[in-house]
């Protein structure tokens, strides 16, 4: 036999009060609406003992807001998506809110098939690191009242607000950094794609590279391509251009693949090859040697985005103007870029 679902009214008559005052108790307004502490504890030790769950979509008609946020990441899976969408989840729960979040896999169509699942959900907020192809979806978004903000890349031609880490100055610095230290001929190893953050990222490159009158030795991955593919095609590369003598990898998994492929061909880091890797996973503390990388403040891209996100939807009545925040980055630098001039025979090289 199922159970019939205990509502406010139950509650109300079973305590001989009114359903308002349930109300107020169960949306946390009690103090707000002057309802005595004794009552409220009441209340609450009630629900507890009878498991009463408030219909969350039902309080979203009543009072507008739903108390949740939807998140679209690229992979959720990604050490920097999950450490960013941990750190946020954890600020907004303890203002009253929920974070859904979803992978959109950097395809257009599902993110448009997430972004109206969120619709139905009617959450109360868009926070989206946007695959391509979105702008309509997310305009339509803002012309209808929600706030949206978009993290770790934007899409041009949307006056939408945003946080992204400086993404060209951070990778000139690394590239500038191999240069310093005496590499002479420096592939960058990136995506194939029109994704703000990596066209920038790659003109970060192309400007250290001007600098010296370098030619440019460029290496573009499918996205998600299966990672034995990736670790071919960075071999055959690596094959084909024997003068390369250091790699600048644009992502984390990208350099895993590339670690791989270095690994399979005998060449030694960074005695055949120097390495540096945008964004810094925990992993790379502990390659022998480890890796130089490109550190993202995931603290501050978290606490930026929730905080901005929470002001947001608190008062949607006034109009925030739109604000582009861009974070700097560090570059930790480690044994697989050490200067050409120090590296000993323990990396392959007499000094």
């Amino acid at each position: 036999m199922i159970k019939r679902k205990i509502t406010i009214n139950d509650i109300a008559r079973e305590l001989s009060i009114s359903k308002t005052s349930v109300s107020f108790v169960i949306n946390g307004k009690a103090r707000e609406k002057n309802i005595s502490t004794t009552l409220e504890k009441r209340v609450l030790a009630y629900i507890d003992e009878i498991g009463y769950r408030p219909n969350h979509f039902a309080q979203g008609l009543r009072t507008g807001k739903t108390k949740m946020i939807g998140m679209l990441v690229e992979d959720i899976s990604d050490p920097f998506f999950s450490a960013v969408a941990r750190m946020m989840e954890e600020i907004a729960y303890k203002k009253g809110y929920k974070i859904l979040y979803s992978s959109t896999e950097n395809d257009t169509q599902k993110a448009k098939d997430l972004i109206q699942m969120y619709r139905i959900r009617h959450v109360d907020g868009y926070i989206i690191a946007p695959p391509p192809g979105i702008e309509l979806e997310l305009k339509e978004l803002t012309d209808d009242g929600f706030f949206v903000l978009l993290f770790d890349r934007t899409l041009p031609g949307l006056e939408i607000s945003n946080v992204v880490v400086d993404n060209l100055v951070s990778s000139y610095k690394a590239v500038k950094h191999l240069i310093d230290n005496g590499y002479k001929n420096i592939a960058m190893v990136t995506l194939l794609s029109d994704q703000t953050q990596m066209l920038d990222r790659k003109a970060g490159y192309v400007k250290a590279l001007d600098e010296t009158s370098k030619p440019y030795l460029l290496k573009k991955i499918a996205y998600h391509d299966k990672r034995e593919n990736c670790i071919k095609e960075i071999q055959d590369f690596l094959i084909a251009n024997q003068e390369i003598d250091a790699l600048f990898f644009a992502t984390n998994y990208l350099a895993e693949s590339g670690l791989e492929a270095l690994k399979l061909l005998n060449r030694h880091i960074p005695g055949d090859i120097g390495v540096v890797v945008f964004d810094d996973h925990y992993l790379f503390k502990l390659f022998t040697p480890s890796i130089t990388a490109i550190a993202q403040p995931i603290k501050e891209i978290s606490e930026q985005v929730i905080h901005m996100m929470l002001r947001s939807i608190s008062d949607p009545k006034i109009k925030k103007p739109v604000k582009t925040l861009v974070i700097p980055t560090s570059l930790t630098i480690r044994g697989s870029s050490l200067p050409r001039t120090k590296i000993n025979g323990d990396f392959g090289l007499k000094d």
